[in-house]
């Protein structure tokens, strides 16, 4: 549905009383439209002293033909020379004004509280100078893999950085933190492609952890050990269909945000399958039909659907999307003990299910991908959802706990974490609500299902095998929860 006050505080004759009196003003975001560019814009790349992530950085822009510019410092300098990139300089204190569309500095190498001015030294002269729906990203070395304590404590320090930043930064702009384990600086380029694009447009104020992905495991034929991987493993990626030759199962997939996922996998070029309860196969069968897919009509919570799922994908599952989910709202002394137990069930049991027997009789392919939608809820908690904000904590806790399991295959399982999207569900709050919840984050509004499509599609992404564990939340950095 429309945002009606965006629209108000941002028509001409409201705009400049709505900015003399400080009510927030949403930017209306930049998305993905096939054909455009990674980046719009020129990114400044810059690094502090010590760092190690300036030359894959550099190889990524130059892979994705970003226009850049950097300081005249060393190693940046060196770094673009490296990758071929034919880097503008910039200089703050030179007659003119550059502006960007993104800012990236690699501060891995801070070793040092007092080596933390670099934040400042990089952004003092240049934040002011990005550009509507900007993007920012700070990249450190994980706190647990720093040689020594102080070097752990600066590192863990780019976490507040990042957060305030985002919260002020204003203008539609986001700010995110990665951090890469070292071994895994190779494994940045579906994560520095989605992060700088209009694909993360409601992703704001989020750490993302990259560690080097396991290798692929191997298995006997005929005597002889050979690598096991879809297809696709070792061919060249296409970035604008880079799921082409995958199958990808989404539950949940007949209406709003299912839907969305369902049609951005598509899009990546997947075969979807779409699940959903034999009650929505109208729905269900219209998706299919549209996207040239398939439609499976099942109740999740069945005791016979994992080994109906597993004999489904006996040739393998590549990709596999847990979706499906309900609200069953009560405040805890009012809550009968069924109506927590079904939830619980569609929520989170039946996903353990599932994953226990695809996993047993391996159908889920080396290189496959398991997402799982969570819910801001499960971070937060909230008002008359212990059961659904059970559920959904439950669910980042098994993905955390999974993923090890995963990774000694070759695969990865991860979760995305929704705030305030606009759906047919959120369109029925009370007006107070529905405002509270569109304002309460740095970009001041709602977000949509294709937002949350678009981060599971990164995460489903062949080239994304260094997240692991993660869940990232698509909130617009909602000012609840941490």
């Amino acid at each position: 549905m429309s945002d009606r006050y965006a629209q108000v505080v941002n028509a001409p004759l409201a705009s400049g009383l709505a900015r003399r009196v400080g009510l927030p003003r949403p930017v209306k975001l930049e998305r993905h439209r096939p054909g455009d560019p990674v980046v719009l814009g020129r990114v400044l790349l810059g690094a502090a002293p010590g760092g190690r992530l300036a030359g894959a950085v550099a190889a990524v822009l130059a892979q994705a033909r970003a226009e850049v510019a950097t300081s005249l410092r060393e190693p940046v300098r060196s770094a673009v020379a490296t990758a071929a990139l034919d880097a503008a300089v910039f200089n703050p204190e030179a007659p003119g004004e550059q502006r960007f569309k993104a800012l990236v500095l690699d501060a891995s190498g801070i070793a040092d509280s007092t080596e933390l001015v670099a934040l400042q030294e990089f952004f003092h002269p240049t934040v002011r100078r990005i550009e509507r729906c900007g993007r920012v990203l700070v990249l450190g070395t994980p706190p647990g893999d720093c040689p020594t304590p102080r070097a752990a404590t600066a590192q863990r320090a780019l976490e507040g950085f990042t957060r305030s930043l985002g919260k002020e930064i204003g203008r539609g702009a986001t700010v995110q933190l990665v951090y890469v384990a070292p071994g895994a600086e190779d494994t940045l380029a579906s994560t520095l492609r989605f992060l700088l694009s209009p694909r993360s447009a409601y992703v704001s104020g989020q750490v993302v952890r990259l560690a080097p992905p396991a290798p692929a495991p191997t298995e006997a034929r005929g005597g002889a050990a050979t690598q096991r991987g879809t297809a696709a493993a070792d061919a060249e990626i296409d970035w604008e269909r880079p799921l082409a030759g995958r199958t990808a199962l989404v539950t949940g997939a007949a209406r709003g945000i299912g839907a969305a996922i369902a049609t951005v996998l598509a899009r990546d070029g997947a075969h979807v399958v779409g699940l959903d309860v034999p009650a929505l196969a109208a729905d269900l069968d219209a998706l299919a039909q549209r996207l040239g897919g398939e439609a499976l009509e099942l109740d999740i919570t069945s005791p016979s659907a994992p080994a109906t799922l597993a004999r489904r994908f006996a040739d393998g599952l590549d990709v596999l999307v847990h979706n499906a989910g309900v609200t069953r709202d009560r405040t805890l002394a009012k809550m009968p003990a069924e109506r927590w137990s079904e939830l619980i069930d569609i929520n989170l049991s039946s996903q353990e299910r599932i994953d226990d027997e695809l996993l047993q009789h391996d159908v889920l392919r080396p290189g496959g991908r398991i997402v799982c939608v969570s819910s801001m809820s499960g971070i937060a908690g909230n008002a008359g959802q212990t059961n659904y904000a059970t559920s959904k904590a439950g669910v980042i806790g098994m993905v955390a706990a999974m993923a090890p399991v995963l990774a000694q295959r070759g695969a990865t399982i991860n979760a995305v974490a929704p705030g305030f999207i606009e759906t047919a569900m959120t369109a029925k709050m009370p007006l107070a609500l529905r405002e509270a919840g569109r304002r309460m984050s740095s970009l001041a509004q709602g977000g949509l299902p294709v937002d949350v499509a678009e981060t599971i599609a990164w995460l489903a992404h062949p080239d994304s095998g260094a997240i692991n564990g993660n869940t990232i939340r698509v909130c617009g950095q909602n000012l609840l929860g941490a």
